[in-house]
């Protein structure tokens, strides 16, 4: 009887793991995925959305994933993009680096394809040379259980994602180069009309994200003719392509840059820049000395600069959420090695201004020590993400004839936790690691407010997967706001709902909403507003 009773037993195991294995099976369009189901959230690692941009498809668009027969693992996080370490809050999933690296992925709570559930499409940070979809902080799962289809996406960065070059624009059928990263992402968003039904997601009703690079991201698939019509609502973190903030540059102006790049890698063609080995052209781009290289004006994705294809209502006319942090970077981004102090001060903005500096003092004072601490903070802030991102929202409240929602976010993250010995923060919200660098360099002012890149785990519930900071429960309740106005967006275009303070709007006639977030959230109205007017000007001819 045992003996019988232990075969039933076992064949009722098999069958509930043959049912739970076939429940995470999903057929796309280039064949079908075995996931896993974790907590209730099934989960799609390392699926291809486009051929591996390797030897003679470097520098080239994306071009459409092959076939597979069979069922394919999607189990693990594929290769993380070519790329050096950075930014010291960067931690990875992914085991591997590797030019082929154009994968996504996606956690779903829809348990059939007929959910039609709304979709979040998020591209990473890290100023387009750094980054990767499976880093903690942007993971899927606690979005997922707001009924959200999430997905994050791979996309080319440095230099094997913005490479512009005379004979790459001549091989094109665009006449295009650089830019490949952005028409990486444009891939990923094609492919998820294509297939994220079969997730349970609604092609109809796509989101986009990102954050800081992967917000400026987001500000050209709004821009691009090639995104524009692919996506039903944005979301930017800190960040547009705007000047000074990553903005293209004219196509001839880039293609200098790769010319000299070619000439210094000894390289007396495309053929052999695109032999030498992808670590070794890696190194090459890292040197001392070395120029960035730069997204494009390039005719095809982008007709345009951003500001012109906003103002002329070219752009998506979608709802956009967009804002940023209460302090991007510190006072030295402003006062660079001299003490914040009043005598100090003027010569700064002297220096950075030259006639207009008496008016940029007017905007941001510095009567006091600690006034010009605060000021230079947040001046330091303006001019290297929050104006751009400012100027996009300001731009697409006049001519996207949808409404736009424009937060700051406030909270001062918590000190470390006891294991991280003497790491400290870095200068835009990333973390110095190591006992020896951490005594050598020099310890950052005290916050004044929220740092670069501190909000991502707060908007996407995932607080609990960064071991770096004690959390409190202080946090955990922003996280819950924020997280909650994130996923009300997504799934309606506004980002008000039941239990929130109310978000207030804006639109062409109305432009001074404000929704700061903190532990006691409130909407304001902005009165800055003079400051990013006198910056606008100011960028217009420097």
């Amino acid at each position: 009887m045992k003996t019988l009773y232990a075969c039933l037993l076992a064949a009722s195991q098999m069958i509930s793991f043959g049912a739970a294995a076939q429940s995470n099976l999903v057929k796309t369009a280039n064949g079908t995925l075995q996931g896993t189901e974790v907590n209730g959230i099934r989960e799609f690692k390392g699926i291809p959305f486009a051929q591996p941009p390797v030897g003679n498809l470097r520098w080239r668009e994306p071009q459409p994933a092959q076939r597979w027969k069979g069922i394919r693992a999607a189990t693990h996080f594929s290769h993380r993009p070519m790329q050096n370490a950075i930014f010291g809050d960067m931690n990875f999933r992914a085991d591997s680096m590797s030019e082929d690296c154009l994968y996504l992925n996606v956690w779903t709570p829809a348990k059939a394809a007929s959910a039609k559930l709304p979709v979040l499409v998020y591209f990473y940070g890290g100023g387009l040379v750094a980054g990767d979809g499976s880093e903690p902080r942007y993971d899927g799962e606690s979005l997922a259980r707001k009924g959200i289809v999430t997905v994050t996406v791979n996309y080319r960065l440095g230099i094997f994602g913005f490479m512009a070059h005379p004979e790459l624009t001549q091989e094109s059928p665009h006449h295009s180069s650089s830019n490949y990263g952005y028409l990486d992402q444009t891939a990923a968003l094609r492919w998820v009309q294509q297939n994220i039904a079969a997730f349970g997601g609604d092609p109809k009703r796509v989101t986009i994200a990102g954050e800081s690079a992967g917000s400026i991201s987001v500000s050209v698939q709004m821009a691009s003719p090639l995104s524009k019509n692919l996506i039903a609502g944005a979301i930017g973190e800190s960040g547009a392509a705007i000047n000074p903030t990553l903005a293209p540059v004219p196509l001839a102006q880039a293609e200098q840059k790769g010319t000299a790049f070619a000439q210094k890698a000894g390289a007396q063609s495309l053929a052999e820049l695109r032999a030498i080995p992808a670590d070794q052209l890696l190194d090459l781009a890292s040197a001392p000395g070395a120029s960035p290289f730069a997204t494009t004006i390039d005719g095809w994705l982008l007709p345009k600069p951003l500001p012109e294809i906003f103002v002329a209502g070219e752009q998506a006319h979608v709802p956009l959420l967009a804002g940023w942090n209460s302090a991007e970077i510190p006072y030295q981004g402003v006062m660079q090695s001299d003490a914040p102090t009043v005598a100090n001060y003027p010569k700064a903005l002297q220096r950075i201004f030259a006639d207009k500096a008496a008016e940029a003092q007017q905007l941001y004072p510095g009567n006091t020590d600690q006034e010009v601490i605060q000021s230079a903070t947040e001046l330091s802030s303006d001019r290297f993400i929050v104006y751009s991102t400012w100027k996009w929202a300001d731009l697409q409240m006049q001519t996207g004839g949808k409404l736009v929602y424009r937060y700051i976010f406030s909270r001062i993250r918590p000190a470390m936790t006891a294991k991280m010995g003497n790491a400290q923060p870095g200068l835009a919200g990333g973390v110095i690691k190591g006992d020896d660098k951490a005594k050598t360099t020099p310890k950052p002012p005290a916050q004044v407010g929220a740092a670069h890149a501190s909000e991502i785990e707060y908007a996407l519930g995932n607080l609990p997967g960064n071991t770096v900071f004690a959390w409190t429960p202080d946090d955990y309740k922003v996280s819950k706001t924020m997280e909650s106005y994130f996923a009300n967006f997504i799934k309606t275009g506004n980002p008000n709902g039941a239990g929130l303070p109310q978000w207030p709007e804006n639109t062409a006639t109305q432009k001074t909403g404000l929704m700061v977030i903190d532990v006691n959230s409130q909407a304001k109205q902005e009165n800055t507003r003079q400051r990013y007017l006198f910056l606008d000007q100011w960028y217009k001819t420097h």
